[in-house]
């Protein structure tokens, strides 16, 4: 079988997979036809409005696995039909790619009911959690974030969706890279399609008219935990790695150069023993920003994640009674913490390019590096201690919530 042929049956049968209408199916068997129940689409919000949560719950599962289960086959499928037809169409990603988008089209445009199908949220969910599993986790979070502080489904997916394609673009070096490009241009595209579904709830929302579910009695428990928590990692992870980590981080270095060879260089020698302190003290620098560098994409990540979720409750209780000023005043300072992790991390990142900079063996680029490498410095540790005491500020005011 030709290689080409092989590659384009898994994504045959992931269309064909995807198109199941699995919350039409449920609703037919339990006496009901959701394109005329509801708000008429067949995905698992109406369903769970119209045949209860069990059966709600049960169609967002099946839709999830008929986007996840065709991106999971299309390369070993492909590859047991023909020897080397996952790459028929370029690297693997591809095939793996298109069968995601392939799955999406089918749930939205499914063949067996005329091409008129659901939202994709779901779908798109089980497909995204296969290429992009961390993003997908962020995606997932803001999501429930989102539905407890509102109950507004549709606004919660929009989140979801933003969500996802931000993560990626930040947590993927170089996203529009070739070997990045397929998944980073499908989830671009996805979250087009699924804003384009989304275009009447967009309306309903800016009205003010878009459906809540109901209200639970575990909702204002969970959101506080959600902020508490939320507030406790990102105040704890900052003030951990400011005032804790880095600093012994950075001396450990000094001694590691100054003393060695070692244990700490396995017995190796690093820089010779007669090199001047200049010579060692950038080394160690340089050491020392190499073991901390990895670390900053990550910590401000973490950071932007738990601002953004405590912001997210924070205004679920703007309006709340028990102390409007203080719930307020909440609001406030996450989203100035929020706006220092803003500008701190491209600083840092700046920060880090000028370190590598310091050693060019262009000596003009080294030295107006040093002087620049100082200032930004400052600024980058003056900013991170901006964040840790206003974050430390909104974990003391969560000792001021709103009452049951």
């Amino acid at each position: 079988m030709p290689s080409s042929v092989a590659a384009a049956i898994p994504l045959v049968v992931a269309y064909l997979i995807g198109a199941i209408p699995f919350g039409y199916l449920i609703g037919r068997a339990r006496g009901v036809n959701l394109f005329e129940a509801g708000s008429g689409n067949i995905g698992a919000t109406n369903a769970a409005r119209v045949l209860g949560r069990t059966f709600g719950a049960l169609v967002f599962v099946l839709d999830f696995l008929k986007g996840a289960i065709p991106v999971v086959i299309a390369v070993p499928l492909a590859r047991a039909l023909a020897p080397g037809a996952e790459n028929a169409f370029g690297q693997p990603d591809v095939l793996r790619v298109g069968a995601a988008a392939l799955a999406f089209l089918g749930h939205l445009f499914p063949i067996y009911l005329g091409f008129r199908g659901g939202k994709g949220v779901a779908t798109g969910a089980g497909t995204i959690f296969v290429l992009v599993p961390g993003p997908a986790a962020l995606a997932v979070l803001a999501w429930v974030t989102v539905l407890l502080a509102t109950r507004i489904v549709s606004l919660a997916s929009l989140t979801a969706v933003t969500m996802l394609v931000i993560a990626h673009l930040l947590l993927t070096p170089a996203s529009f890279a070739n070997e990045n490009l397929p998944v980073t241009l499908y989830l671009l595209v996805g979250a087009g399609i699924v804003f384009a579904k989304h275009r009447a709830n967009i309306n309903r929302l800016l009205a003010g008219t878009e459906n809540r579910i109901g209200d639970f009695s575990m909702r204002q428990p969970v959101l506080r935990g959600l902020h508490v928590l939320a507030l406790g990692m990102w105040f704890g992870g900052a003030a951990f790695f400011n005032f804790v980590a880095a600093v012994p981080i950075f001396e450990s270095f000094k001694q590691v150069v100054n003393a060695g060879p070692s244990d700490r260089t396995a017995n190796e020698t690093i820089i010779p023993p007669d090199a001047s302190q200049e010579r060692k003290d950038a080394l160690a620098s340089a050491l020392a920003g190499s073991a901390v560098g990895p670390v900053f994409p990550r910590y401000f990540a973490l950071q932007a994640m738990c601002g953004v979720i405590a912001l997210i409750t924070a205004l679920s209780w703007w309006n709340a009674e028990g102390g409007k000023k203080v719930h307020r005043w909440r609001v406030y300072v996450i989203a100035f913490a929020l706006a220092t992790i803003a500008i701190g991390w491209p600083i840092s990142d700046y920060v880090s390019e000028l370190r590598l900079a310091r050693f060019d063996p262009d000596t003009a680029i080294a030295s107006a590096a040093k002087a620049a490498f100082a200032s930004w410095h400052l600024v980058s540790l003056a900013l991170s201690f901006v964040t840790v005491c206003a974050a430390g500020v909104a974990l003391a005011l969560a000792g001021r919530m709103p009452p049951e």
